[in-house]
């Protein structure tokens, strides 16, 4: 009986871990045709606006929306970067994300511009595990 209890034990807390261990999927979004105000817009009214209620509803830890100086080497203008506490988390953001897109007022864009007009994600780095 003591080995079952030391078991159980052991279990629970191996699972407690790997079910803090966080985990970001980042984005490098490329700016098309110098639709810049359009990428920032669409990103602040919709990207950012969605992770604001998935952290209110506990679906993501936390979420960050970068601008830097696009390079020939790196033609990126904005990093977005979305943070799951758990690996658990990370697996149930397909679901909960439609459950936010499905609930919202829908699609807001300057211009009337669709979004391959003027956004580009260049690089989508999946499952980035954190080391700190």
């Amino acid at each position: 009986m003591k080995k079952l209890i030391v078991l159980f034990f052991v279990l629970i807390t191996a699972l407690g871990f790997s079910q803090t261990e966080k985990i970001s999927m980042i984005d490098y979004v490329e700016v098309l045709n110098n639709n810049k105000a359009e990428a920032l817009f669409y990103y602040q009214n919709n990207w950012e606006q969605l992770r604001i209620k998935a952290v209110e509803k506990g679906y993501i830890d936390s979420y960050q929306l970068l601008e830097t100086q696009p390079t020939k080497e790196a033609p990126y203008s904005f990093m977005l970067i979305t943070t799951y506490k758990s690996k658990l988390q990370y697996h149930a953001s397909e679901a909960n994300f439609n459950m936010l897109i499905e609930a919202s007022e829908g699609l807001k864009l300057m211009n009337d511009k669709k979004p391959r007009d003027f956004r580009k994600v260049i690089l989508h780095n999946d499952a980035v595990k954190h080391l700190n």
